[in-house]
């Protein structure tokens, strides 16, 4: 597997907004996932639920800028800035770090973000 082609494709489909499609597409069915909010996943299933609620929360997308993604053996780690208008007025501006274990299928198994800011 080309884990560099693959996140590069997986941060292409994330950078248009379509956070939901990478999971579903890009994500082993066993695959983790941990923020630093706290807030973890134990699946696949369990994440395209969150991404579903978060990204049905969004008001208008002001920007998604995808900055680098850097990748060594089936390790990858990508860095973004998302800046999002929610429905309920608030304001969401991330700027963080995802870093993602690949499988030998080529699907992410643990997704870890980190607050770049």
């Amino acid at each position: 597997m080309d884990i560099k082609s693959l996140a590069m494709q997986m941060d292409g489909v994330v950078a248009q907004g379509a956070i939901v499609e990478a999971v579903k597409q890009f994500f082993a069915e066993e695959a983790t996932t941990s923020d630093y909010n706290g807030m973890a996943t134990t699946n696949k299933q369990q994440m395209v639920e969150k991404m579903e609620g978060f990204a049905g929360a969004i008001a208008q997308v002001n920007g998604i800028e995808h900055h680098v993604t850097l990748v060594d053996g089936n390790e990858s780690a990508s860095e973004f800035t998302f800046d999002f208008d929610m429905k309920d007025n608030s304001k969401v501006y991330w700027h963080e770090i995802i870093r993602r274990s690949w499988n030998d299928q080529g699907k992410v198994t643990r997704e870890e973000y980190f607050n770049a800011q």
